[in-house]
Protein backbone atom coordinates (compact mmCIF):
# COMPACT_ATOMS: atom_id res chain seq x y z
CA UNK A 1 0.00 0.00 0.00
CA UNK A 2 1.18 3.60 -1.05
CA UNK A 3 0.56 6.63 0.99
CA UNK A 4 0.12 9.46 -0.53
CA UNK A 5 2.16 12.02 2.57
CA UNK A 6 0.15 14.95 3.66
CA UNK A 7 1.15 17.63 5.63
CA UNK A 8 -1.71 18.85 8.25
CA UNK A 9 -4.42 17.00 6.47
CA UNK A 10 -3.87 18.95 3.07
CA UNK A 11 -2.81 17.90 0.02
CA UNK A 12 -0.99 18.80 -2.75
CA UNK A 13 -3.01 20.96 -5.34
CA UNK A 14 -4.40 22.45 -1.81
CA UNK A 15 -0.90 23.31 -0.68
CA UNK A 16 -0.48 25.12 -4.76
CA UNK A 17 -3.69 27.02 -4.38
CA UNK A 18 -2.37 28.55 -0.78
CA UNK A 19 0.47 29.62 -2.32
CA UNK A 20 -0.97 30.97 -4.86
CA UNK A 21 -3.21 33.31 -3.41
CA UNK A 22 -0.23 34.05 -1.51
CA UNK A 23 1.53 35.32 -4.14
CA UNK A 24 -1.07 37.44 -5.01
CA UNK A 25 -1.63 38.91 -2.07
CA UNK A 26 1.61 39.58 -0.95
CA UNK A 27 3.64 39.55 -4.19
CA UNK A 28 6.73 37.29 -4.95
CA UNK A 29 9.11 39.98 -3.89
CA UNK A 30 8.04 40.23 -0.70
CA UNK A 31 7.75 36.47 0.05
CA UNK A 32 11.50 35.84 0.97
CA UNK A 33 11.13 38.92 3.93
CA UNK A 34 8.24 37.03 4.81
CA UNK A 35 9.74 33.86 5.37
CA UNK A 36 13.03 35.21 6.42
CA UNK A 37 10.99 36.99 9.30
CA UNK A 38 9.00 33.70 9.86
CA UNK A 39 12.65 31.78 10.67
CA UNK A 40 13.91 34.26 12.73
CA UNK A 41 10.64 34.43 15.01
CA UNK A 42 11.40 30.69 15.16
CA UNK A 43 14.38 30.91 15.92
CA UNK A 44 13.68 33.32 18.60
CA UNK A 45 10.77 30.98 20.32
CA UNK A 46 13.34 27.74 20.30
CA UNK A 47 15.93 29.71 22.19
CA UNK A 48 13.23 31.59 24.86
CA UNK A 49 11.96 27.50 24.85
CA UNK A 50 15.43 26.25 25.78
CA UNK A 51 16.41 29.14 27.66
CA UNK A 52 13.40 28.56 30.03
CA UNK A 53 14.34 24.46 29.79
CA UNK A 54 17.54 25.36 31.43
CA UNK A 55 16.27 27.73 34.07
CA UNK A 56 14.22 24.90 35.45
CA UNK A 57 16.85 22.51 35.12
CA UNK A 58 19.37 25.07 37.00
CA UNK A 59 17.01 25.42 39.73
CA UNK A 60 15.98 21.68 40.40
CA UNK A 61 19.38 20.83 40.51
CA UNK A 62 19.86 24.19 42.97
CA UNK A 63 17.19 22.66 45.01
CA UNK A 64 18.61 19.10 45.34
CA UNK A 65 15.73 17.90 42.83
CA UNK A 66 16.57 14.83 40.76
CA UNK A 67 16.17 15.80 37.35
CA UNK A 68 17.52 12.26 35.59
CA UNK A 69 14.45 10.75 35.40
CA UNK A 70 14.71 8.93 32.43
CA UNK A 71 18.33 7.40 33.00
CA UNK A 72 16.48 5.83 36.20
CA UNK A 73 13.34 4.71 34.34
CA UNK A 74 15.43 3.10 31.53
CA UNK A 75 17.95 1.34 34.42
CA UNK A 76 14.04 -0.03 35.75
CA UNK A 77 13.07 -1.29 32.36
CA UNK A 78 16.54 -3.23 31.58
CA UNK A 79 16.52 -4.60 34.86
CA UNK A 80 12.72 -6.00 34.25
CA UNK A 81 13.92 -6.73 30.64
CA UNK A 82 17.36 -9.14 32.36
CA UNK A 83 14.49 -10.54 34.11
CA UNK A 84 12.02 -11.54 31.66
CA UNK A 85 14.91 -13.50 29.61
CA UNK A 86 16.01 -15.04 32.51
CA UNK A 87 12.84 -16.43 33.21
CA UNK A 88 11.59 -16.99 29.60
CA UNK A 89 15.09 -18.98 29.10
CA UNK A 90 15.13 -20.16 25.29
CA UNK A 91 12.37 -20.65 25.10
CA UNK A 92 11.03 -18.51 21.76
CA UNK A 93 7.90 -17.45 20.15
CA UNK A 94 6.91 -18.97 16.44
CA UNK A 95 4.80 -16.58 14.41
Amino acid sequence: MLQQATFLFISGAEITFILFIVVMVFGADKIPEIARGLGKGMRTLKDATNDIKHEIAKSAENHGIDTDVVKDVNEEINKVKDGLDDFTGSVKRKL
